[in-house]
């Protein structure tokens, strides 16, 4: 049939060799001049530094010129550790802003995503029906508590961010689409959250959303008042525990108001969970710690488990539902190409079962509450130069005073004028000493620059957290003339 000879069982042919010569090439289309994998992993700290200057963020190299970051550059990651080029340890008590809960290069997520590449899994299902979303989803959907079901599965922390704001503003209509938000909150970078990311740097000159309103964190009666004198406002969207502005918390009692005053105003009550979610504070979802359960949340970062870009919304079904859940609507906010991409969703499979196997959540609890200890002592110890230690699990934060309250008291009075200006500097000579001098590497806060951001990876044991202790003992022992000093002389070396 169709010219074609029927082969016997006996018979063998080998196999025809396909040669495909390429086309010639245009003479206007000459091969740019690239850098490849191999050139650009051996590129030297100097020629990394200049093209960073040349291509990325001139602006943000002086700050890490000014920190001293800039004469890193990192070769390898195992764990909590990073190793640089000249083979040197540094301690990460940084974690990517939280986005490291197994460490680096986890031996399980490794062997995972090896295997799925090896077998030539498919990566990008938008036809077909991916059963890696799927299974990602049900994973999700089952740590989730009570009826947090419907999953959309994103690669940043602003895409899952605008979808949760997007869900429920289709479920409570046009009529009651205002979002209420707090003071010092941070939900992304994207044009919709950020016109509810409280930031005039971040924000600039952008011309954003307006229909939304501002409260103070943690104030209850602010939100009652909004709520009941505006009743266009549908949404309250709120980080359970604020990173950006300073790893800031609200009691018990504000959490379990909320969620009443929600359900008695038919408010839908959207909880960021983005940095503080994922094992982080103790528990998968900080909300949990307070016996409450938001309409739709946010996960990101650790979620990747520390190797690739992964995100989900989840929302109760019964609003999915109502805001997607017929065929005519089902694709308003549908799957975007890369949301569900294969080897991100196993990465990210695997990971959920890696934190529960070896009950990082637990240490990040006992270990994190270990840590806070350590730190209150510090601050007892050196009451002139730390003003507060605040946070849970692994996700703290250590705020230092204002420059003029670490100085004599009679001078106090002249220098608190400059104390706008200065702050966040004290935090960064300390940050910059502490990797500079001690080999530990710390994270800041965009809001109050006077808070050094501790977010080391679930895995981080009690040794660990008394090596950076004890580097941090040393650093703030010296005083302050001596951390300016020292920094004075690492900025001229």
């Amino acid at each position: 049939m169709f010219g074609l000879k029927k082969r016997t069982v006996n018979e063998t042919q080998p196999t025809p060799v396909m040669t495909v010569t390429p086309p010639a090439m245009a003479p206007d289309l000459v091969r740019p001049d690239l850098l490849t994998v191999e050139q650009s992993k051996d590129l030297s700290i100097e020629k990394t530094a200049e093209l960073f200057n040349q291509h990325l963020n001139p602006g943000q190299y002086h700050f890490m010129k000014l920190l001293g970051f800039h004469r890193i550059k990192i070769e390898s990651a195992k764990g909590i550790w990073y190793t640089d080029q000249n083979g040197r340890k540094i301690l990460d008590f940084f974690g990517g802003f939280g986005s490291l809960s197994l460490g680096h290069n986890h031996p399980r997520i490794l062997a995972a995503r090896k295997k799925f590449q090896d077998e030539d899994r498919h990566e990008i299902a938008m036809a077909f029906l991916s059963q890696y979303a799927a299974a990602l989803a049900h994973n999700l959907a089952t740590i989730a508590p009570g009826d947090l079901d419907m999953v959309f599965l994103g690669s940043s922390g602003s895409e899952a961010m605008e979808a949760a704001i997007k869900v429920a503003e289709r479920a409570q209509g046009p009529e009651r689409s205002k979002v209420l938000y707090a003071q010092n909150s941070f939900h992304g970078k994207t044009k919709g959250v950020l016109s509810i990311t409280d930031s005039q740097l971040y924000q600039s000159e952008f011309n954003l959303l307006e229909d939304k309103v501002k409260v103070p964190f943690g104030d209850l009666e602010a939100i009652k008042n909004a709520l009941e004198t505006d009743p266009s406002i549908g949404i309250v969207c709120l980080e359970t525990i604020q990173g950006g502005g300073g790893i800031i918390e609200a009691p018990a009692e504000f959490w379990q108001g909320l969620r009443a005053l929600c359900d008695a105003k038919n408010v839908l009550w959207v909880a960021d969970e983005v940095q503080s979610g994922t094992g982080r504070s103790g528990r998968f979802f900080a909300f949990e710690h307070y016996g409450v359960i938001p309409d739709v949340t946010a996960l990101a970062k650790s979620l990747g488990g520390g190797k690739t870009a992964m995100a989900a919304m989840i929302a109760r079904r019964e609003i999915y539902m109502k805001a997607y859940g017929k065929p005519a609507t089902a694709l308003i906010h549908g799957p975007a190409t890369f949301g569900g991409i294969g080897e991100s969703c196993i990465t990210a499979i695997e990971a959920l079962n890696v934190m529960y196997d070896e009950q990082l959540m637990e240490n990040a609890e006992a270990v994190g509450a270990y840590m806070k200890s350590e730190l209150q002592r510090l601050q007892a110890k050196y009451p002139k130069l730390i003003k507060d230690v605040r946070g849970r699990g692994f996700m703290m934060g250590l705020e230092f005073q204002d420059f003029s309250q670490t100085m004599p008291v009679a001078v106090r009075p002249a220098l608190s004028m400059l104390d706008e200006k200065l702050k966040g500097s004290l935090s960064g000579f300390i940050g910059s000493a502490l990797l500079r001098d001690h080999d530990v590497l710390v994270a800041f806060t965009e809001y109050n620059r006077n808070v050094v951001r501790l977010q080391p990876p679930l895995i981080a044991t009690r040794e660990n957290v008394d090596m950076f202790i004890t580097a941090l003992d040393k650093v703030l022992s010296g005083g302050v003339i001596k951390i300016v000093t020292d920094f004075i002389k690492s900025q001229r070396g």
